[in-house]
């Protein structure tokens, strides 16, 4: 017989609070893409299967938050035999926004399982010089 080094420990409840949550990381993550471009910061979340009624995406406070919910039943009788299956799929994504974005102009549309956001940078105060007058 062996031993088996566990890179969290010795115990197996260790296994359990592993890091980076490694039992759930596949299930509960999307990919992103993050793009900066002249204009505009363009975020791409890839998330198959899902709906535009199944995201909700906020900004608050300098943080924007990207989140999915999807639920599935599937049932299925057939005389005395009933299957069901139920299916629950959820994910929340956040960021913070550099400064200089617009977080009121952010714009979002999802084709073909992926969402695309499209957060505007401010457009620069001119640094020309400007004399006021005094009323």
């Amino acid at each position: 017989m062996s031993i088996i080094r566990r890179p969290w420990g010795d115990s197996l409840l260790s296994d359990f609070f592993a890091p980076e949550d490694r039992f759930f990381s596949g299930d509960s993550r999307v990919a992103v893409n993050v793009k900066e471009t002249d204009k505009n910061y363009e975020v791409e979340v890839a998330a198959p299967g899902f709906k535009k009624e199944d995201f909700s995406i906020e900004v608050n406070n300098g943080v924007l938050t990207i989140s999915g919910e999807k639920k599935t039943e599937n049932k299925k009788e057939d005389g005395r035999y009933t299957h069901r299956e139920f299916g629950y799929t959820s994910f929340t994504r956040s960021f913070n926004l550099p400064a200089g974005t617009s977080h009121s102009d952010v714009q979002a549309k999802y084709d073909g399982g992926i969402l695309k956001l499209s957060i505007a940078k401010k457009e620069e105060t001119s640094k020309a010089r400007k004399t006021i007058s005094i009323g």
